[in-house]
């Protein structure tokens, strides 16, 4: 059978861009259909954008310390219009270099939405249809709001929320998660009066336990209010500002409303399910070890398929895919030990298992724990504190969990990320040379385990 292209691929973001160029290097003929925006959620409503204002959120830290080091600093001043307008310079920047990697390894882009005939034909939006050898469905996920409740639709979204008009002087965010406690974290530092609420009695749910306590506290020490074991039950329009009313009597008067409550893989009206493509409870499109759906000719990668939610494992994913489909690669992807990052001020860094992982996994776990100030508040002043953690199996003396709470706590996990995927032991660690004065020479300087887990024998 002829197909009119090679590749067909349904989303312009991270991984549908990345499997479209390689595919294409191997000589195959790729179509690419994005209704949107090209870049997807990372580079145009997600980690890019939000890093930017967790940036600019940090500069007050900066002028509050400089007088500990000899600096006079005039009051300063925050501007969010400014902010946005650069913000949005950046997002076009990025979006353009992308259309222009498609059209550098000779991807055709179609901007229109595309959903799939049968299990070789999609349909565009403008009412055409292309036939394709194999579909690739990359269309992320979309955020998730709670259970309906009255005024809910006078919330925003983390889509929204990067193109307000007005700085919000009153923010409410509703949600515990990494992309609530980032926007709770960056608009409390930028000057806005913050509550989080949320289901849970804590904030980041599967991360480890010290790091979410020490989080906590240091939000906290930015201006973060939080209501646990709560979420809004109305919204209601009063003039110009917004009345979030709590259980127990309590209302909440804000300029606005966040809900991040998490997202939900984007598969609505992709025409799958009628293709015989298997989704699962979340809407995620199930795959094998090769991104293959239950349709031979149909893939998926990133987020829409609900395996690890992060751009780089949406991009490895699509890079495998196409290597695989027209390069003859193993197409598998090893998502095990991927470090991960709360972008929040301090920063979690996460890589491998948490405490309570290794304790399950493991007959015994040592846990090595360094708790301190860093060296710059000792002239620029605040309470901000650095918490390293490393977790070992006590029986082989690999490392198998670093975490890391502090202001560069992603820039360090990456690095430490190395060592623990290649199987480093603590005695490794042990050995590295520290590099001093810095935060992360903790790393190998943690002698004595701070705490020692042992299974109990079974009766």
């Amino acid at each position: 059978m002829a197909f009119d292209c090679d590749l067909f691929v349904i989303g312009a973001g991270s991984g549908g861009v990345r499997a479209a160029r390689v595919a294409a290097g191997h000589g195959a003929k790729v179509v690419v259909a994005e209704e949107f925006r090209v870049g997807g959620t990372c580079v145009i409503r997600g980690c890019v954008p939000k890093k930017l204002l967790v940036y600019a959120s940090r500069f007050a830290d900066e002028f509050a310390s400089a007088a500990g080091f000899g600096w006079t600093v005039a009051p300063p001043r925050f501007d969010w219009p400014t902010l946005v307008a650069a913000k949005d310079r950046e997002i076009a920047r990025l979006s353009a270099a992308y259309r222009s990697g498609l059209d550098g390894a000779g991807a055709a882009l179609i901007e229109e939405r595309a959903s799939l005939v049968d299990r070789h034909t999609v349909k565009l939006s403008g009412g055409r249809t292309i036939s394709a050898r194999h579909v690739l469905v990359a269309t992320g996920a979309r955020p998730e709001p709670p259970v309906a409740f009255p005024g809910l639709e006078l919330a925003i979204s983390s889509n929204e929320i990067f193109d307000l008009p007005r700085f919000p002087q009153r923010l409410l965010v509703v949600g515990g998660g990494y992309i609530a406690v980032e926007f709770a974290c960056l608009f409390a530092r930028l000057g806005a009066e913050v509550t989080q609420v949320m289901r849970a009695d804590n904030i980041l749910r599967g991360f480890d336990e010290d790091m979410r306590e020490g989080l906590r506290e240091e939000l906290k020490r930015a201006g973060v209010q939080f209501r646990f074991d709560r979420l809004p039950t109305r919204f209601e329009r009063r003039g110009e500002a917004l009345a979030a009313a709590l259980p127990g009597g309590e209302t909440l008067t804000v300029d606005q409303a966040l809900v991040a409550t998490g997202r939900r893989p984007n598969t609505a009206g992709l025409g799958l399910e009628a293709v015989g493509v298997a989704l699962d409870v979340t809407g995620a499109v199930a795959v094998n070890d090769r991104s293959t759906s239950s349709v031979p000719s149909i893939h998926a990668v990133g987020d829409v398929t609900n395996r690890v939610n992060l751009t780089p494992v949406a991009i490895r994913e699509g890079q495998a895919l196409a290597d695989h489909l027209f390069g003859g690669g193993a197409g598998v992807v090893d998502h095990g030990d991927i470090p991960s990052a709360v972008f929040a001020t301090p920063e979690i860094g996460a890589v491998g298992l948490t405490e309570a992982e290794a304790m399950r996994r493991f007959e015994a776990v040592d846990v090595y724990m360094a708790n301190f100030t860093p060296m710059k508040a000792t002239l620029g002043g605040g309470g901000e504190r650095v918490i390293m953690k490393l977790v070992v199996d006590a029986g082989s003396g690999r490392v198998v969990g670093a975490h890391i709470l502090a202001r560069e706590a992603g820039e360090m996990v990456q690095i430490a990320a190395i060592a623990i995927k290649m199987g480093a032991t603590k005695a490794d660690f042990d050995a590295t040379m520290a590099l001093h004065p810095t935060a992360a020479e903790e790393l190998v300087t943690m002698k004595a385990p701070t705490r020692r887990h042992r299974r109990a024998a079974a009766t």
